[in-house]
Formats: C-alpha cells, sequence, structure tokens
C-alpha cells in the first residue's frame, strides 16, 4: 500500500515537471523573488526622499527605467512595490485557505441542517459583491501590508471553503472515517488527522489560485487610491500614478509594472494549473 501511494506521489510530481508552462511559471515567479526581494540589495536606490530634479526622467544612464513624478527611481520603485504586493498575495491567500479550510471540513463532516445553514451563509455572502465589501473595509483601517492581507484574507475564503466542503462529502464516505469513529475518535481529531490531510490536494491547488487573486485584488485597491500609504507603495498604487502621466509620453510608468503584474499572475496560474493535472494524475493512479 504504501509503495502504491509513494508511486502515486512520483507520478504526480513527474506529471507536473513534464508541463512545460509549470516549469516555465516556477522559474518566473523565482526569477521574481530574486528581482523584488535580492534586487534592492544589489541595485540599491533612495526611495523615502523625494526628488524633483530628476522628476519624469526617462529611462538610460543613471536610471536604467527612469524615474517618477517624485524623482524615484522607478526599477528600485518596482522592487519595493513587488515586495509588498507579493507579500501581501501570499498571507491573503494563506489567510483565506485556512478559514476556508476549516470552515468547509466543519461543514462537510457534519453535514445536515449546519451543513444547510453554512452553505446559506457562504452564499449570502457571495452574493455581495467583493469590492464593495474590500473597499468598505480599506476605508476603516489604515492601509499596511498585515491590514490588506487580513482584509483580503477574511472575505476571500468562500471559494475555498466551497471546495473543501465538496472534497470532505466525498471523503467522509470512505472507510478510514468509518474505522476512525468507531474506535473513538472525536470530530476535531477526525478533522485534523484524516480529513485535511486527505483534501492537502484541492488545498494547495487552490492556494496558488489565490496567491494570484489577491495579488490582482490589492492592485486594484491600490489603483483606486487605497493602496498602501507612503512611504510604501505596491504595484497597483504605482499604475495609478503612471496612467496620470501617460498623456506627457512617461511609458516608463506603465509598461515595467504591468508587465511585472501580468507575468506574476500567469505563473502562478500555470503553476496552479499544473498542480492540479499532476493531482488528478496521482489521485487516478491510486
Amino acid at each position: 500500500m504504501e509503495h502504491q501511494v509513494t508511486s502515486a506521489w512520483r507520478l504526480g510530481v513527474r506529471s507536473f515537471v513534464q508541463n512545460r508552462l509549470a516549469v516555465v511559471g516556477v522559474g518566473i515567479i523565482v526569477l521574481l523573488l530574486l528581482f523584488c526581494f535580492v534586487g534592492p540589495y544589489l541595485y540599491v536606490t533612495e526611495q523615502v526622499a523625494v526628488d524633483p530634479v530628476n522628476s519624469l526622467m526617462p529611462p538610460g544612464g543613471a536610471f536604467p527605467l527612469g524615474t517618477d513624478a517624485q524623482g524615484f527611481d522607478v526599477l528600485g520603485r518596482i522592487m519595493k512595490g513587488g515586495q509588498a504586493s507579493l507579500q501581501i498575495g501570499l498571507f491573503a491567500a494563506l489567510i483565506a485557505t485556512a478559514i476556508g479550510t476549516l470552515y468547509g471540513t466543519i461543514a462537510g463532516l457534519v453535514g445536515g441542517i449546519v451543513d444547510g445553514v453554512m452553505m446559506r451563509v457562504v452564499d449570502t455572502l457571495l452574493s455581495i459583491p467583493f469590492l464593495f465589501i474590500v473597499l468598505i473595509a480599506a476605508t476603516q483601517f489604515s492601509s499596511t501590508v498585515l491590514s490588506l492581507s487580513l482584509i483580503l484574507g477574511a472575505f476571500s475564503w468562500l471559494g475555498p471553503a466551497r471546495l473543501v466542503r465538496a472534497e470532505v462529502l466525498s471523503l467522509r464516505s470512505r472507510g478510514f472515517v468509518a474505522a476512525a469513529t468507531v474506535m473513538g475518535a472525536t470530530k476535531p481529531r477526525i478533522i485534523i488527522r484524516h480529513l485535511i490531510p486527505n483534501a492537502l490536494g484541492v488545498v494547495i491547488v487552490n492556494i496558488t489560485f489565490q496567491v494570484a487573486d489577491a495579488i490582482i485584488a490589492v492592485s486594484l485597491l491600490g489603483f483606486l487610491g487605497f493602496g498602501l500609504n507612503y512611504p510604501n507603495v505596491e504595484w497597483g498604487t504605482q499604475l495609478s500614478d503612471g496612467v496620470s502621466h501617460l498623456f506627457e509620453g512617461a511609458w516608463w510608468l506603465i509598461y515595467p509594472v504591468g508587465g511585472c503584474l501580468v507575468l506574476v499572475v500567469m505563473a502562478f496560474n500555470f503553476v496552479g494549473d499544473a498542480l492540479r493535472d499532476s493531482i488528478d494524475v496521482r489521485l487516478r493512479r491510486r
């Protein structure tokens, strides 16, 4: 049995590695992480004090990607904004996945009236526009990496909850759940030791998509003016600032940061699609 499970996992890993888009996605994510978190140590720029003298300088010379309206080096600004965007995306995805996994597992295991009530709560919250809720919440708190992560995570758990609940509904009829129940295992123990570990495939796949969605959401908040407060910045705020100077010909304020945003979202979606296919292959094999 152990050999069969190991072979199934190897088959899943092999399927992932053979997916060229997945490899490209992982490569893009690694390069962007190095660019955002290691790059500032290699390419040191001033990102706090404004420099009006060098305002809106085109790319070239001392500024490879030019400067913005405040005189900040755009290349260094993209690195700084990428740190915040990636951190918020990851933290929000982990928060949403943790809440959704626990909620969905409880609903799927308990079933009956409790499951019905819990899912009606989810349906009700899903009927409210996500952006509307997030904007209201964002106006009530100071915009920091932690606060935006909590806000996005607190309102993004509905999708993971439904996915995990569907997975648990299929798992609870399996023999290992019945055996654990007969042996006197409590519901919390069944959830922690049996259901959640066996639903990890769905959870892991969902995290990658949640990261991409959270990065898009925080960029949208920043574009609408509800992003991080100065001197902090994220990619959405940079795009918003760049649009205001687009008719002045300052294209370097739009395309580099926009390209980074497109690349990171695309990469996480590539990885998520490949993980989903790999897990399907592994489960079919098992």
